[in-house]
């Protein structure tokens, strides 16, 4: 079955060309599996499992998955890192479930030389050692972008923000300032709450106080539900907006009626029956899941494993050249992975199509985003 899906990743077709006999190539994945960040580090998991069930070898390259669980802790996410570089001696990282446990990752990867694949949206600052992260999620502002499109065509006048205090509530926030700015939209609050925080009544009052026309949200997950339920307990009747960190069941199920009617953006993986053919990802995307049903047994209904699952193909083409200049286990083969994941081209995954190149962490453009509203607690895309 896996080999016949995999007919349908044309982009992919190069990689059953035989390479000489070596090494495994190891892979060290971090993943929050406990903690507050579990609901999107599980569905992560079981993306990635996808991803090794659909190709677990290049050639005669065998791919030796290590799964490490940080707890939703970036001090774990670190020692997981410096554990896979130094003692399993991996080739590539991959994680993790939050933008603070996967910037902690990056610095073990940037002072190792460990090319690392994140499966948050983070940028990697100018280093002396170079770049040696590549980020598989759309980056904020491109996502944001949409909402504030929406925003504008449904006459919003006064946004109110509310976001998790910490680095992924600033990524938001600056990308909603960045694309309001110029518009007659007006952002009235900056309320924050910690994402293992239990109530955010008081927030929730500031923000009912500014009488805004909408709400948007950066929070994700599990705990991201937790502003519309106390936006639903006030009785708030104003537009709901989010971001794609909300495409999530456990979302959907916690947040109950009081998320219903939500608009986010998100890739185009979540809707893929209801594309056109001619969407580019559709193919890949219907065939993405039915790997992942017969690999976990169950149907998937988030976005967050298909990112792992996208970063497995964009490995998967990286490695297969990176082999071509040297043996996996060495220092060059690191760089070589690295020089090759700089150089992606048109991979076409479930998300979007990918292309990298150096200096940006991020390798998508329009083709990896649609709008979609919470409609019976079903993502339903909107024209």
């Amino acid at each position: 079955m896996i080999l016949r899906l995999a007919a349908t990743v044309a982009a992919l077709a190069a990689l059953s060309i035989s390479t000489s006999f070596g090494a495994d190539i190891n892979v060290g994945f971090v993943t929050s599996l406990s903690g507050p960040g579990a609901s999107i580090g599980i569905p992560y998991e079981k993306g990635t499992l996808a991803g090794h069930a659909y190709a677990d070898k290049i050639g005669d390259h065998k791919i030796k998955l290590i799964r490490l669980d940080d707890a939703s802790d970036p001090s774990a996410a670190t020692r997981n890192a410096r554990k896979l570089v130094e003692e399993e001696k991996v080739d590539v990282l991959m994680g993790t479930s939050g933008v603070p446990g996967t910037t902690a990752m990056m610095v073990v990867a940037v002072e190792t030389n460990t090319p690392m694949i994140s499966l948050t949206p983070t940028t990697q600052p100018q280093n002396p050692n170079g770049q040696w992260l590549i980020s598989i999620p759309q980056p904020p502002p491109l996502m944001v972008a949409a909402v504030v499109e929406r925003m504008k065509k449904d006459n919003v006048k006064k946004a109110a923000y509310i976001g998790f205090s910490d680095s992924w509530g600033d990524l938001v926030y600056d990308a909603l300032m960045k694309n309001v700015s110029g518009t007659s939209i007006e952002v009235v609050t900056n309320e924050r709450y910690a994402r293992a925080d239990t109530s955010v009544a008081g927030q929730t009052l500031k923000i009912v106080a500014a009488r805004p026309d909408a709400v948007i949200t950066g929070g994700s997950g599990t705990p991201g539900a937790l502003p519309y339920l106390a936006l639903a307990d006030r009785g708030y009747k104003g537009g709901l907006y989010g971001t794609h960190a909300l495409i999530n069941p456990d979302f959907v199920r916690v947040g109950g009626r009081a998320v219903e009617g939500v608009i986010a953006p998100t890739g185009p993986v979540i809707v893929a029956e209801q594309l056109p053919d001619s969407n580019p990802t559709k193919k890949v995307s219907l065939a993405y899941r039915e790997i992942y049903q017969k690999v976990n047994n169950a149907p998937t209904t988030d976005a967050f494993s298909a990112y792992s699952f996208d970063a497995w193909l964009v490995f998967l083409d990286a490695a297969k050249r990176a082999l071509a200049k040297a043996q996996p286990g060495t220092p060059q083969f690191r760089e070589a992975f690295r020089d090759a994941m700089l150089a992606v081209k048109e991979i076409v995954g479930t998300h979007g199509v990918y292309n990298f190149k150096p200096g940006s962490s991020f390798g998508v453009d329009d083709r990896a985003r649609v709008l979609v509203q919470l409609q019976q607690g079903k993502w339903m895309l909107l024209p």
